[in-house]
């Protein structure tokens, strides 16, 4: 035995795929018994995927890079909950792709953020931040307000997240342009922001 753990030692290219065997069993063991746990797979009750307007936003939310200053996931701490409110759960991750989990909070985490605050106060935020909370260093994003909402992609981004298993109808997705008519970037961010979170609270009630 000890001669055969020499071997591997001074044979480097049998170590180096030793180590990605024995990396792909430990990954496997963790990882694919998610996919057999409901709590991981399927959404909490009554959460339902983005619509047309929301799922813009979070394609703004991304693209602007938000995800860099604020995270989306609240911990199990005493500390975190008490600040933002319940903790997070796997299940309110099921329709994003990617999720926006993160750990930089250059801002605070915006997970339960959804209803906190008015529309106008995230229009007004928006714009200048600092009108609201004068010490933050978050630029301002005022060309949202402008920016049209419906780029013509948003009937191909549904049919696309409905094969990944987003329960969109073919109602859904023909009335989607109907509901950016006349949106902003702004206003799509707005709503965005708003439903996010919200799942757990709705079903707390």
């Amino acid at each position: 035995m000890k001669f055969a753990h020499s071997l591997i030692e001074k044979n480097l290219p049998l170590l180096m795929v030793l180590i990605l065997v024995a990396i792909s069993f430990g990954g496997l063991v963790e990882i694919v018994p998610l996919y057999f746990q409901k709590s991981t797979t399927e959404p909490v009750a009554g959460w339902k995927p983005y619509g047309p307007l929301e799922l813009t936003g979070r394609d703004v939310y991304v693209r602007e890079g938000c995800y860099n200053c604020h995270s989306q996931m609240i911990r199990p701490f005493r500390a975190e909950t008490e600040r933002y409110g319940h903790y997070s759960v796997a299940g309110e991750f099921v329709y994003d792709r990617p999720f926006q989990w993160g750990s930089k909070r250059t801002g605070p985490d915006l997970a339960r953020v959804g209803g906190r605050y008015s529309d106008e106060w995230h229009r007004v935020h928006l714009t200048n931040p600092r009108d609201l909370v004068p010490e933050s260093n978050m630029p301002g994003y005022p060309w949202l307000a402008r920016a049209k909402a419906d780029d013509g992609t948003i009937q191909r981004k549904m049919e696309v997240l409905r094969k990944l298993g987003h329960p969109y109808s073919e109602a859904d997705i023909a009335g989607a342009p109907k509901a950016l008519e006349g949106k902003t970037e702004m206003d799509a961010l707005i709503a965005y922001l708003q439903v996010m979170g919200t799942a757990i609270r709705s079903t707390a009630r």
